[in-house]
């Protein structure tokens, strides 16, 4: 049977408002559901039988992803928030579109990434992209890129990210970088800031291993916006696709081409 968890932040008073709400509506149908705030320690009891409805804007979703990839769990994503390139349910449908994913979902599989560094147990997940980038303000990080075991290039540069196709239009997009389908089997390698070299991004097949290698200075290696730990000379990251992709119910379509229009005339990107 599917269990049905709401996922929200504490200081989200709409959000947590909303999931007592809808939840209380659902059980008059007899469907049960929970609330699980992503900011308190409690743990949230998840299968892969369970459906997670984010409740808030892109950063809910990421954090309920990676609650949900561990699991093989699906994830809905409610926008409560601005114009959301992850987000494509509104608040006004949140019943009817809950209900249709327990009834008939639709399965998107979301590519993510695989994090390990050299000389570590680290091993982490990002939906979006994962940044390596200069551990202090006024200073560039020179790193050394390959693809599979072919050497491509060196960058002195503010960070050097892979993004997946799905993070494409997040920081990928601010720095430069392509907007890429969401269904393509690639990633993407772009340079922030680059100084003195190429300034244009590199996609690859996702079957691929890209690692990147600090050269002169320690580096912080940041995944979907949250550090996750730090990179001294020498050391080196390998990003590859993660085993599992993630699964995101898609009850819609995510109309990238009008998300992307808004988001350049109301300069959200």
């Amino acid at each position: 049977m599917t269990q049905l968890i709401f996922t929200a932040f504490s200081n989200r008073t709409d959000a947590v408002e909303l999931a007592h709400e809808v939840g209380a509506r659902l059980l008059g149908e007899g469907i049960d559901s929970s609330l699980h705030q992503l900011d308190l320690d409690d743990p949230a009891s998840i299968d892969h039988h369970s459906l997670v409805v984010s409740l808030g804007g892109d950063g809910t979703f990421l954090k309920s992803a990676r609650l949900a990839h561990r699991s093989g769990a699906r994830v809905l994503a409610v926008n409560l928030g601005r114009l959301g390139f992850l987000l494509n349910v509104p608040p006004t449908e949140i019943v009817e579109e809950i209900k249709m994913a327990l009834a008939d979902p639709q399965i998107a599989e979301r590519l993510a990434l695989q994090i390990t560094v050299s000389g570590t147990s680290l091993d982490e997940f990002a939906l979006n992209e994962v940044v390596i980038e200069r551990a202090h303000a006024g200073h560039m990080v020179r790193l050394k890129t390959f693809v599979d075991h072919e050497e491509f290039l060196t960058y002195s540069a503010d960070g050097v990210m892979v993004a997946t196709p799905t993070g494409s239009t997040g920081y990928n997009f601010s720095a430069g970088g392509p907007v890429v389908d969401a269904g393509l089997p690639v990633m993407i390698l772009t340079p922030v800031a680059p100084h003195f070299t190429i300034n244009r991004s590199i996609v690859v097949a996702d079957h691929k291993v890209i690692r990147l290698v600090a050269e002169n200075k320690p580096a912080i290696i940041v995944a979907d916006g949250q550090e996750i730990g730090s990179l001294e000379p020498g050391q080196s990251v390998e990003v590859r696709k993660s085993p599992s992709p993630v699964h995101v119910v898609a009850t819609r379509s995510f109309e990238l081409a009008f998300r992307l229009r808004e988001s350049l005339r109301e300069g959200h990107a």
